[in-house]
C-alpha cells in the first residue's frame, strides 16, 4: 500500500489505485477483503493516516517491512532498501516521495493526466515491490534454519 493523495493496493496479481476526488472512498470497501497488509513504514504513516481520514479502524495483521528489513541490516527508506536488495525501478528510479508530492500538486492544479499517471505508476511500483521485499526478507530470516531448503520462496 502506498499513500499520498492516492492509494495503491496490490493483491498479488493486480494493482488497484484510488485517487482523491475520484474513487478514494472505494478503498475502504476493498481493503476489508484482506486479513493481512504489508507496508513500508505503514505503521507510522499510512495506517494512521488512513484510519483518521476515513474514520475507520484497520484491524488487519500488519507486516511493516521497515522494521523487518532494519532487523536484517537494511535501511534508507523503501527506495534505499530496494537498491540494496537489487530491485530496479527502471524509468521510475528518479522519482521519490518528494517528487510524488510535486506530481500530485501539479495534477491538482492543472488537471494534467500525465502527471497523475506517473504518480500512480510510482505508487504501483511501491506496492508491487513490497511483495518482492517480503519474500527476500522471509528467505533471509529462514536461511539460518534447518528448514531453509524445504521452505524458501522463489
Amino acid at each position: 500500500m502506498a499513500i499520498r493523495a492516492t492509494i495503491a493496493l496490490y493483491d498479488g496479481q493486480t494493482v488497484h489505485t484510488y485517487v482523491n476526488g475520484q474513487n478514494l472512498d472505494d478503498f475502504v470497501r476493498d481493503i476489508e477483503q484482506f486479513k493481512i497488509i504489508v507496508t513500508y513504514n505503514g505503521r507510522c504513516f499510512d495506517v494512521p493516516f488512513i484510519e483518521k481520514h476515513f474514520s475507520i479502524r484497520m484491524n488487519h495483521v500488519h507486516i511493516d517491512l521497515r522494521f523487518l528489513l532494519k532487523s536484517l541490516g537494511f535501511s534508507g527508506g523503501l527506495k534505499g532498501c530496494e537498491r540494496q536488495l537489487g530491485i530496479d525501478r527502471g524509468d521510475l528510479s528518479d522519482i521519490d516521495g518528494y517528487y510524488a508530492v510535486i506530481l500530485w500538486n501539479d495534477y491538482r492544479r492543472t488537471g494534467n493526466e500525465k502527471k497523475l499517471k506517473l504518480l500512480l505508476d510510482y505508487n504501483s511500483a511501491d506496492a508491487k515491490n513490497l511483495e518482492t521485499l517480503l519474500v527476500k526478507a522471509y528467505n533471509m530470516n529462514l536461511k539460518n534454519t534447518p528448514f531453509y531448503e524445504s521452505n524458501k520462496i522463489m
